[in-house]
C-alpha cells in the first residue's frame, strides 16, 4: 500500500530519534527533527503511543520510547544479529592475517566477548565467549570507549577502584585513561600490549551504530613483536570493522 510508506518512514524516523535522545522530548522537538509541521508530528506521535512504541511522560509533556520499543529491542539481543552478522566476516578476517580474532561490546566498566575466532597454531586466549575483562586494560574496551564523551567516560570511571590491573599495567587513573583514549581516537585503532595477558598485544577498531555510538570492537590478538606487517594488520582490522558498521546502517569513520 503505497500511500501508507510515507507514515511508516515518519514513524521510524521518530523512532530513531527518541531512540538517541538521553531522555524524553517535547513534541516541538520531534516536530523540528523530523521538518514536519507541528500537527504532522502529534498524529505521527500518537499513532505510536497507542501502538505502545512511545509514551507520552503527561506531567513533562514529553515523550520518549515506549514498552514495545523496548520488546524489540529485546528481541534484537535475543536475536545476536550482530554475531550473526560478524562470523563471516571475522572468519575472513583470521584467514587474511592469520591470527585470532574476537567481537566484544561494553558492559558496564568491562568488555564482554561475544564472538570469537581461533587461528590454527596460535597462542590461547582468555578471550572465550561469555568472558568479561577490564574495558581499560583491553584493546577491544579502549576502542569503544574512544568513540563514548568525555562525560560518559567519566561517568563509567568515576570510582578509582575501577582501575583494576592483571599484569600491573595500564592506565591507573581517569585522567591517564583520558589520555590514552585521546591517543586512540588520533591513531584511529585501539592497542594493548602485555596488559592482559603478558606476552600477547592486540589491535581493534569499534563497530558504530547508526546513532554514532560505538556498538562494539572488532579486534586482532598475537604475540607481542612477533607480527608480520602490522599497518596491513591494522587496514584489515579497520575494513571489518567498517563492514560490519554499514551492515548495522551506522557510519564508520575514524572519529566521531
Amino acid at each position: 500500500m503505497p500511500s501508507r510508506v510515507p507514515a511508516a518512514s515518519r514513524a521510524l524516523r521518530v523512532l530513531s530519534y527518541l531512540a538517541a535522545q538521553p531522555e524524553p522530548v517535547p513534541l516541538a522537538l520531534i516536530a523540528r527533527a523530523m521538518e514536519m509541521p507541528r500537527s504532522s508530528a502529534y498524529h505521527v506521535v500518537n499513532v505510536m503511543v497507542a501502538e505502545g512504541f512511545v509514551t507520552h511522560v503527561e506531567d513533562e509533556h514529553r515523550y520518549g520510547l515506549g514498552v514495545a520499543a523496548f520488546e524489540v529491542g529485546s528481541g534484537y539481543t535475543r536475536q545476536a544479529p550482530l554475531q550473526r552478522l560478524a562470523r563471516r566476516p571475522l572468519a575472513e578476517l583470521v584467514d587474511d592475517v592469520g591470527e585470532s580474532g574476537h567481537l566484544a561490546a561494553l558492559h558496564g566498566v568491562d568488555v564482554l566477548y561475544l564472538l570469537e575466532e581461533r587461528a590454527v597454531g596460535r597462542p590461547s586466549l582468555v578471550t572465550d565467549v561469555g568472558v568479561r575483562l577490564p574495558a581499560h586494560l583491553t584493546a577491544s574496551g579502549r576502542a569503544i570507549l574512544s568513540r563514548l564523551s568525555t562525560s560518559q567516560v567519566r561517568a563509567l570511571f568515576s570510582h578509582q577502584a575501577v582501575f583494576v590491573s592483571r599484569q600491573g599495567g595500564g592506565p591507573t587513573s581517569l585522567s591517564g585513561l583520558n589520555s590514552l583514549l585521546a591517543e586512540t581516537r588520533q591513531r584511529g585503532y585501539a592497542t594493548e600490549e602485555g596488559d592482559v595477558t603478558a606476552g600477547l598485544s592486540s589491535i581493534a577498531v569499534p563497530v558504530v551504530d547508526p546513532a554514532g555510538l560505538p556498538l562494539a570492537a572488532v579486534a586482532v590478538t598475537y604475540e607481542t613483536d612477533t607480527l608480520a606487517g602490522l599497518p596491513g594488520v591494522v587496514r584489515r582490522v579497520t575494513s571489518t570493522a567498517e563492514t560490519l558498521t554499514h551492515r548495522i546502517g551506522g557510519r564508520w569513520s575514524k572519529t566521531r
